[in-house]
């Protein structure tokens, strides 16, 4: 009994000073372009001027181990970057992505990635936005579930479901249950301006039933390993 309790205080302490050694790292090199306290932006000039999404609720949002791979390797999830219209010009069809315009996500090293996603898990959203068990499982054929993400509610103006298949303005969906948690997105999906008041997502008013529906398709769909092909 007393070894166990010496592993389970040893392994705190060192959670602890990992998301303490995380904490000096997002300070030093995230607060910038991320919130990291809070709150959200309450205005629309005041979103603009974020270069990044909030960190403040990470906890609540991100899976773990997805997020400290992405902070060693980080890949593009928005086309567009994440101010769309800061990086834009007209095409002869449709918008263009300026990617000349679009500056690198700085990588971390195995370690300092590890301490900065200690960090972030401890940063949760109040439990009133976001509850466990939103999302209830169940599955859903990539054929319908596309049909409810696209031709019910219109998704794809915004968002691709596989590389260049979609819009630009928003993040990629075909690896967001790879990022992100089942239960935040059940959240988001049913209200976008609980979490940010001032964010371009839409609040569709869909149905409890269809946002489950959504979330399987999203997780379906991360399945077909796009972004490793």
């Amino acid at each position: 009994m007393k070894q166990l309790l010496l592993f389970i205080s040893l392994t705190i302490s060192v959670a602890a000073n990992s998301a303490e050694n995380g904490n000096d790292i997002l300070n030093a090199q995230c607060a910038d372009c991320h919130e990291l306290k809070g709150p959200a932006a309450q205005t629309v000039q005041e979103l603009w001027q974020r270069k990044g999404p909030d960190l403040f609720y990470a906890g609540s949002k991100y899976n773990a181990q997805w997020l400290e791979n992405w902070l060693v390797k980080p890949k593009r999830i928005r086309p567009a970057g994440y101010n769309y219209a800061l990086h834009i010009i007209a095409g002869k069809k449709r918008d263009m992505v300026n990617k000349k315009s679009l500056s690198p996500h700085p990588s971390l090293t195995p370690e300092k990635a590890k301490a900065v996603t200690t960090s972030l898990m401890l940063r949760k959203a109040p439990s009133s936005l976001v509850a466990k068990g939103e999302f209830k499982g169940g599955s859903i054929s990539l054929s319908f579930g596309e049909m409810v993400f696209d031709k019910f509610n219109g998704c794809m103006a915004c968002h691709q479901i596989e590389p260049n298949y979609g819009g630009l303005s928003g993040p990629e969906m075909y690896t967001a249950a790879k990022r992100l948690q089942a239960d935040y997105m059940v959240s988001f999906i049913r209200s976008p301006q609980a979490w940010n008041p001032k964010t371009a997502m839409p609040n569709k008013h869909t149905k409890p039933r269809n946002i489950q529906k959504m979330v399987q398709y999203l997780q379906a769909l991360s399945k077909e390993n796009w972004d490793e092909k």
